[in-house]
Order: C-alpha cells, then sequence, then structure tokens
C-alpha cells in the first residue's frame, strides 16, 4: 500500500488545473462541485441532458459531447453506474481518439475483471487509467471524511493527485495492479450488504416478538461494537490458517443459527439469509472442523 494513504494535504490554486467529470448523478455532481470549490477548471457532461445547470452556474463549463468534454482537460474522472455505462461512453471511437495521450480515473463500480479489461483497453489506446472506488456517501465528497481508493500506475496517481486533492478525505495508492481498488470495493461491499441484511432481518425478527426497531437499536449498536476488534483477530486468524475454535466452536455456531431460522420461520419471515449461513457452516463441519472457529469457513469457501 501506498505510502500516500493519507488526508489530502491542500487543494489546487485556480486555473493551476483541468479536470473533465463524465456522468452527473448524485456521486458525480458532488466530485464536479468538489473541483469548482476547489478552484480546479472543471467540465462536465452527462447522457441525460439538464443535470448541469447549478454546475454551470458555479462555473463548470458544459461540453456538447463526450469527446469534447474529455478534450478539454488532460485528466477525465468518469463516475458512472456500472462499466457497461463507462464502456459506452470511452469507447466511442471519438471519444477514444480524444482519450490518447491524456489520462482517466475510472471512479465507477464494477468487478475486477471488468477493471483488469478497461486497463488493457487503455493500455492498447495509449491512455493513461487509473481504477477507483469511492468507500464513502456522496456528502463526504471535498470533507476530511471522504475516503477514495486508487490502483493503476503509481507515477501516473501522483502525477493527477494535486487534482484527486480537491475531494478531500484520504486517499489511498493500493498497488500497480489495475484492478485493486475494485477488489477492495467488492469485499467491503460484501460486509456492508450482508451486515445491512442481517440488520434488517433481525428487526423483522425483533418485531415480530413485540419488540420494536428503536428498542433493539442500543443493543444492535452494543454487537456492532464488538466487531473492529474481532475483524483484525479474524483476519489474522485467516491469514495464519489457525482457525481457533477455544471458546466458540462451529457446532455451537450452527446451533445458534438454527434457532434464528426456526424463529424466523415461526413468524412466516424469511430466514434464507440465515439458511444459506448455517449451510455453510454445516457444510464445513460435515468436512471434520466442527471443533475449529467461524473463520475456517473462509478457507472452505476459498477451496477450488
Amino acid at each position: 500500500m501506498s505510502s500516500s494513504a493519507m488526508p489530502s494535504s491542500g487543494t489546487p490554486s485556480a486555473g493551476q488545473h483541468a479536470v473533465t467529470v463524465l456522468g452527473l448523478g448524485p456521486m458525480g455532481r458532488a466530485l464536479a462541485s468538489a473541483f469548482l470549490a476547489a478552484g480546479v477548471r472543471t467540465t462536465v457532461w452527462n447522457r441525460t441532458p439538464g443535470r448541469d445547470g447549478e454546475l454551470v452556474a458555479a462555473g463548470a463549463v458544459s461540453a456538447a459531447s463526450p469527446e469534447e468534454a474529455v478534450a478539454a482537460s488532460p485528466l477525465t474522472v468518469v463516475c458512472l453506474v456500472n462499466y457497461d455505462a463507462t464502456d459506452s461512453v470511452l469507447r466511442q471511437e471519438a471519444v477514444t481518439d480524444a482519450l490518447k495521450g491524456r489520462s482517466v480515473v475510472n471512479l465507477s463500480a464494477d468487478a475486477p475483471d471488468r477493471a483488469r479489461d478497461t486497463g488493457r483497453w487503455a493500455d492498447e489506446h495509449g491512455i493513461g487509467y487509473l481504477d477507483g472506488a469511492i468507500m464513502t456517501p456522496t456528502p463526504t465528497i471535498g470533507t476530511p471524511a471522504g475516503v477514495f481508493l486508487h490502483s493503476g500506475p503509481e507515477a501516473l496517481y501522483r502525477e493527477h493527485r494535486p487534482v484527486l486533492d480537491a475531494l478531500g478525505g484520504t486517499h489511498t495508492h493500493l498497488g500497480e495492479e489495475v484492478s485493486r481498488a475494485a477488489a477492495y470495493d467488492i469485499a467491503l461491499l460484501d460486509i456492508f450488504w450482508t451486515s445491512m441484511t442481517g440488520y434488517v432481518h433481525a428487526l423483522a425478527v425483533a418485531r415480530a416478538e413485540g419488540i420494536s426497531p428503536t428498542e433493539l437499536a442500543p443493543f444492535a449498536q452494543g454487537i456492532g461494537a464488538i466487531l473492529p476488534p474481532l475483524f483484525q483477530e479474524l483476519a489474522e486468524e485467516v491469514e495464519n490458517g489457525t482457525y481457533s475454535g477455544e471458546g466458540n466452536p462451529l457446532t455451537s455456531a450452527v446451533s445458534t443459527m438454527a434457532h434464528i431460522v426456526h424463529a424466523s420461520e415461526a413468524h412466516g419471515i424469511d430466514a434464507g439469509v440465515m439458511r444459506a449461513a448455517e449451510d455453510l457452516a454445516r457444510r464445513t463441519v460435515a468436512l471434520g472442523h466442527g471443533a475449529e472457529g467461524f473463520t475456517r469457513i473462509a478457507e472452505v469457501l476459498g477451496r477450488r
């Protein structure tokens, strides 16, 4: 991980840098606004017209086409819904030609293999390419609370870091392999969405038992507070291959999961997510790992 994993230390002065932003959904507009606020000359374009009014009023230049947009700046920041959308814009012949000799930072979200494919395409066409991920919500953009991950050629990252600093927050360069940011993004979103699913399922079960969501919330926060130190401890277990079950063997975990399934289904609440977790745990026990810890499941999942 690069030593550039630190908060932004400053912002460019007006006229010193220029950037193009492709995609003006809520996040794209937030990115463009942050660039403008930092004095970066900002050109914007969106597939659906009409989203750039406030940005233009704040000083942005509205481009009539994506090729005109990318030709206006040495750096283009892309923030679209996925890489299908990114490809539909960047791989137009006129846009690709206009990008030659320029750079792209792609902050759209997608899978690591898509990032690798886009990186190859950029190399073939003489386009500098950095992949990236935004790990915090729209209101954090332009503030110290933003978190940005980047991967790709470090020299290219350092070249454009002064402009990226305008977005505020913490920027981390994860390495030269272009798909690293997308891989981190997928893994971290995995944690987030499975956790969110568990929480809303817990709220449904609690309410069915007469416990209101606000009554449960303080105790749910207590469960959440247990997790940060566990994340580090369990990561070390998986990395070292120890899978300790001391104090909480996998067989015990299976038992509590079965209780959750039973209580849920007694109220007619779909327990599919917990059934899937229970199935993984039972499969791992059946392979002879019942006395080991929950983290053994990660090793079983990773088997070819």
